[in-house]
């Protein structure tokens, strides 16, 4: 069997405006996806309409609303929705006498909560409708936990745990679900720490956004009766 034509497909992209997300919307841009955007940053979703055509909605990740208000827009603009790449994230570490608790808990209403309102509201239309896949962006650290980023990793062995859920729950119907688990990954998410983590591990050469979108194109363009339930990539560098 060929593998999957994009074509043509309607793609939903949370966390658009920068690293993963927007480098996964390029790339299925340039497979023919039509796309429906989603960040905080309205004069970003503008540039990227004019630049992709895609559609946008500005706002929190976290409103309870977005994830039908997305779909809602997908299937108003294009009359279906194929894809949801759940990306919108964001991190806390720290130590134990340091580290902000009410941060942590924005954390998990990041990566969490809006992650599993998305999920089950578009895994739900896409077995209404027989056929769509979810891709969850979790990390390398939601499969193993250092000291410090306890938070954090937990926040991603919780979309580990839904991933793996769907996936048996969805067995025998034409709806995909995948896991990416990047390592490190050179994004806006470390934008604020002192010391980038590329220099306290060591690693010269650390992924870019575009090598995780090629993970995302690659578990999407499967012929139809393979899965890719879960895909790390690590930088060559990283010994985690």
């Amino acid at each position: 069997m060929t593998s999957t034509n994009l074509d043509g497909q309607v793609a939903v992209v949370t966390g658009a405006t920068g690293g993963i997300g927007l480098a996964v919307a390029r790339e299925l841009h340039s497979l023919g996806v039509k796309l429906v955007l989603t960040a905080r940053s309205e004069v970003q979703l503008l540039r990227l309409q004019h630049e992709l055509g895609a559609s946008f909605i500005a706002a929190d990740i976290t409103e309870p609303d977005l994830p039908s208000r997305l779909l809602e827009l997908a299937l108003s603009t294009h009359g279906r929705c194929d894809i949801v790449l759940n990306n919108a994230g964001v991190i806390e570490v720290g130590a134990i006498d340091a580290i902000d608790i009410d941060k942590v808990c924005g954390m998990a209403r990041v990566n969490v909560e809006s992650t599993f309102r998305v999920a089950y509201t578009f895994v739900r239309h896409f077995l209404a409708q027989h056929g769509g896949h979810l891709i969850n962006i979790s990390s390398v650290l939601g499969t193993k936990v250092r000291p410090t980023a306890g938070a954090y990793a937990g926040t991603k062995f919780a979309i580990e745990a839904l991933s793996e859920a769907l996936r048996m729950e969805l067995a025998g119907t034409a709806v995909a679900v995948t896991c990416i688990e990047p390592g490190l990954v050179m994004t806006g998410l470390h934008r604020d720490w002192q010391v980038h983590p590329s220099e306290g591990m060591n690693i010269q050469r650390p992924l870019q956004p575009e090598d995780v979108a090629r993970c995302v194109s690659f578990a999407l363009t499967q012929p139809s009766h393979v899965r890719i339930p879960k895909l790390m990539v690590l930088p060559g560098e990283h010994q985690i």
